[in-house]
């Protein structure tokens, strides 16, 4: 037995074994820097910060980043289950055996199916309160984003100009959903006080939201659908900022003077500054938070209020030159590819047959006999392709996958108008009156 003042001993193979797993995890491509700032009127925003997550890749690991906003409405519950239940949805719907480029090519869709899932799993709690959701991983330079609501994420990168990286699904500002909604049988109006006078924002009817696509809100019926507009960019290696605000933000400011108001600000500064001129702005009429994340790249630390310029005809070098081989593929190439924000996807269709899809961006994502949604087992024969009654199938036919489960299969057929939601028809007298947002 050792005594009190010996040292103790490391066997040679654990610190080799230790040693080996150090190399294997791979460095972080950028450094993230973040701030957040809230300004509570009802306390039903919630927001989700995890850095520095890791995964298993190859022989080796990887690290990625998540950040959420969910802005609650008719209570909190609906933002609290998707805070703690969208993530794991999301990862859970991914193979395991992926090297990092086709994990990062499978999270477009696996968000449309860990969102839909969170909204199902929702609503069996028959709770009757819904939420926004924008929901973003970065993984090096690469950052997917996924939303639903009016929550908004921008993005200023360091060369310049404003990309936004989410879609506002109010009833008031987008024709497409007012078309899928009144396609799919339901109604868009405002509300109708009397006399023929209307007053207040476009909502969708039964249930009077004025959002269109949401998570949970149970009791307004079926065409309040879950699927995520997904955007994916991959950032120029010089970074940039981005933000993530609710609706008591852009109610309030533009993108450009959410971007020009914290300027030389850092991330921890800037966040609260944004919720503090918002306020300012319009009143605190609703709750109203920000969420800032400065990405650098790895060779550049970050440094206090150090932020994004505006570009200068001096830097227009600097955008073009050249990129570092990362493979071999780039060195075969005959040309130089601007060092600038490159879209690498983007699809807001509410139909599960054109998200789910096997074309784009890993053929063999989904398995044969699980649900590409709630990720159950499907017993050969019972799943249901997500290609059965689609409008435009084209080489794909009736027996091909991904399949869906007989209870997803109710879910997206009553999302795309295709049966009668007996929700819809329990809650249309009941809450022709409903203010839910």
């Amino acid at each position: 037995m050792s005594g009190l003042g010996e040292r103790q001993t490391v066997p040679l193979s654990v610190l080799l074994k230790r040693e080996l797993a150090n190399e294997k995890t791979e460095k972080p491509d950028v450094v993230l820097v973040h701030g957040q700032a809230s300004e509570n009127k009802k306390g039903e925003d919630f927001t989700l910060l995890k850095t520095e997550c890791q995964r298993v890749v190859g022989d080796g690991v990887s690290t990625y980043s998540v950040f959420g906003l969910f802005d609650g409405h008719n209570g909190s519950a609906a933002a609290i289950y998707a805070k703690e239940n969208l993530l794991n949805n999301v990862l859970s719907a991914i193979p395991s055996d992926l090297n990092r480029d086709e994990w990062v090519s499978a999270l477009p869709r696996a968000l449309v199916a860990g969102f839909v899932k969170t909204d199902k799993d929702f609503q069996r709690k028959a709770q009757t309160s819904g939420t926004t959701a924008t929901f973003m991983i970065i993984d090096g330079c690469v950052v997917t984003v996924a939303s639903v609501g009016d929550s908004r994420c921008i993005l200023e990168p360091h060369e310049g100009g404003i990309y936004y990286l989410s879609a506002d699904h109010r009833l008031d500002s987008n024709e497409e959903e007012r078309v899928r909604i009144t396609s799919s049988g339901g109604e868009v109006g405002r509300l109708n006080t009397g006399g023929g006078t209307e007053v207040g924002p476009l909502r969708c009817w039964p249930g009077g939201l004025c959002l269109s696509r949401s998570i949970g809100d149970k009791d307004v019926g079926e065409f309040i659908v879950p699927v995520p507009h997904v955007k994916q960019v991959k950032l120029s290696t010089a970074g940039g900022r981005i933000i993530i605000s609710s609706d008591g933000v852009w109610d309030a400011l533009t993108a450009e003077m959410a971007f020009d108001c914290c300027r030389g600000m850092s991330a921890e500064v800037a966040a609260p500054h944004i919720v503090k001129e918002a306020v300012h702005a319009k009143g605190l009429r609703d709750d109203t938070t920000c969420i800032v994340i400065d990405v650098y790249p790895q060779e550049k630390p970050p440094t206090s209020g150090t932020t994004q310029k505006k570009p200068v005809k001096g830097r227009l070098k600097s955008i073009f030159r050249k990129k570092s081989s990362e493979s071999s593929s780039y060195i075969d190439k005959q040309y130089l590819e601007p060092d600038v924000v490159r879209e690498l996807y983007e699809e807001g269709s509410a139909m599960l047959s054109e998200r789910l899809e096997t074309k784009y961006p890993l053929c063999n994502m989904f398995k044969l006999f699980v649900c590409a949604v709630c990720q159950v087992e499907i017993k050969p024969g019972e799943g249901i392709s997500i290609h059965v009654g689609a409008s435009n199938p084209g080489r794909l036919r009736p027996w091909d996958g991904p399949f869906l489960c007989s209870s997803c299969q109710e879910k997206r057929e009553a999302m795309e108008g295709k049966r009668t939601s007996d929700l819809a028809a329990e809650v249309t007298n009941e809450l022709s009156c409903k203010f839910a947002y």
